[in-house]
C-alpha cells in the first residue's frame, strides 16, 4: 500500500466560494444547470493553512520578483518560495523555481497530495442562486460625499444638490446585483502518495532541490535512502512524528472560509471515505437519479464496503439516510489516516 485515497462529502449553505465575478461555475450540459465548484487550488491552500493553525507555525516566505520596464513601468515577474523541505508547506504543497534568464537549473517538487476540485456530488444535488444586496448608510448623517466632476474636478455641496434635484438618486446607499450564492452536496477527491509523503528525490537530471539544500537537509538528520523514483532523502523519525497528526487533522478538518463575513457557511463535513482502492472509494458516496423522475437525485452512502472505511458525522443524519452516524467520526477517521501513514515505513521503501 503506498497510497491513500480520501473522500469527503460537505454541505454548504448560502455562501460564496472560489470567487470570480461571483461564484465560479460550469455549465452541465446532461442535466443543463450552472454547477458551483473550487478549484483543486483553493483546496491545497485551506489544507496548507489549516495544517500550519495546527503545527502553530508560519508557512515559508515567498520570494516575488518584479522588472522595471525602459518605460519606468513595473512588469511581472516570477514568484517562489524557499523549496526547502523543511518547511511543512513546502514539503506538503511541492514547489517550482524557474528563474528568468536560464542560468539556474530549474528545481521542482511535485506535492504528494493529488487534489481534486470541490464540485457537486451530482449536479442536481448543488446549485447557484442569486440575491440583489445593497451597501446602505443611508440612516447615517456623518458620512462624506464626493462627486468628481467631467475634468476629475471636485463638486461643491451646492453642486451636487443641484445635480441631484428633482431626482431619485441616493448617494449614500449603493445598489449590489445579482449576487451568486451557492448551496448543496459537495465531494471533494485526494490521494496521498506515501512514497514521497516525506522523501526528495535527488535526481540529478531533475533536480528538486539544490545543492546547498542537500548539504544542509543532511546536516539536520535527514536519511539518505532510496524508493522507486531512485535515490532520495527521506525527513528525520521525530519531524515525521511531528508532522503526521497534523496532517491527518488538515485532511480532514479544511473547509474553505469565504473572504465574504456575510456569506459564512461552516461547510461541514458530512461523510468521508478512506481506502487503498480509487475505484471503490468513487463508489463509496454517491449519487444515483430517482427512477420515478430523472430531475431528482439520491445521495447514496455505502456504509458496509469492503475495502472502504466510512464515517458518517451528525450532521449527515439531517440530510442523508444513514445508520452510523457518530459524534467520533471524524475523530476516528484523522486516526486511520494518521495510523496507515505511520504503519509506511519510509526509510526502507525498497526493502523486501
Amino acid at each position: 500500500m503506498h497510497t491513500i485515497y480520501i473522500r469527503t462529502l460537505k454541505r454548504a449553505e448560502h455562501t460564496v466560494f472560489c470567487v470570480a465575478d461571483g461564484q465560479k461555475f460550469y455549465y452541465d450540459p446532461q442535466f443543463g444547470v450552472r454547477v458551483p465548484y473550487s478549484s483543486g487550488q483553493q483546496i491545497k491552500r485551506s489544507i496548507l493553512d489549516t495544517l500550519a493553525g495546527e503545527l502553530n507555525e508560519a508557512p515559508a516566505p515567498t520570494t516575488f520578483i518584479f522588472d522595471v520596464t525602459k518605460k519606468k513601468e513595473i512588469g511581472e515577474g516570477e514568484v517562489f518560495g524557499t523549496c526547502d523541505p523543511s518547511y511543512f508547506d513546502q514539503l506538503i504543497g511541492g514547489w517550482m523555481k524557474a528563474q528568468k534568464g536560464g542560468k539556474d537549473r530549474t528545481i521542482k517538487r511535485r506535492s504528494p497530495l493529488s487534489i481534486s476540485a470541490m464540485r457537486a456530488l451530482h449536479p442536481l444535488l448543488a446549485g447557484i442562486e442569486t440575491e440583489n444586496i445593497t451597501f446602505d448608510r443611508s440612516d447615517r448623517q456623518t458620512n462624506e460625499v464626493i462627486v468628481r466632476g467631467p475634468d476629475n474636478n471636485i463638486l461643491s455641496k451646492e453642486e451636487v444638490l443641484s445635480l441631484i434635484k428633482d431626482k431619485d438618486r441616493s448617494l449614500v446607499r449603493k445598489w449590489i446585483p445579482d449576487n451568486a450564492r451557492a448551496t448543496g452536496f459537495f465531494i471533494q477527491d485526494m490521494a496521498v502518495d506515501l512514497r514521497r509523503l516525506f522523501c526528495v528525490a535527488l535526481n540529478e537530471y531533475e533536480p528538486e532541490i539544490t545543492g546547498e539544500t542537500q548539504e544542509s537537509l543532511k546536516a539536520n538528520g535527514w536519511i539518505e535512502s532510496e524508493n522507486v523514483f531512485g535515490k532520495c532523502l527521506v525527513a528525520p523519525a521525530e519531524y515525521r512524528q511531528k508532522l503526521i497528526p497534523a496532517i491527518a487533522k488538515a485532511l480532514v478538518d479544511w473547509r474553505i472560509t469565504s473572504n465574504q463575513s456575510r456569506t459564512f457557511s461552516l461547510m461541514e463535513t458530512l461523510v468521508i471515505s478512506i481506502s487503498e482502492d480509487a475505484n471503490k472509494i468513487a463508489g463509496s458516496i454517491r449519487a444515483k437519479l430517482n427512477p420515478e423522475n430523472e430531475r431528482k437525485a439520491i445521495p447514496v452512502i455505502e456504509e458496509n464496503m469492503d475495502g472502504v472505511d466510512t464515517f458518517v458525522s451528525l450532521a449527515a443524519g439531517s440530510y442523508l439516510i444513514t445508520n452510523s452516524e457518530s459524534a467520533e467520526a471524524m475523530e476516528n477517521a484523522k486516526k486511520l489516516i494518521s495510523d496507515k501513514i505511520q504503519a509506511f515505513d519510509f526509510e526502507n521503501q525498497m526493502a523486501g
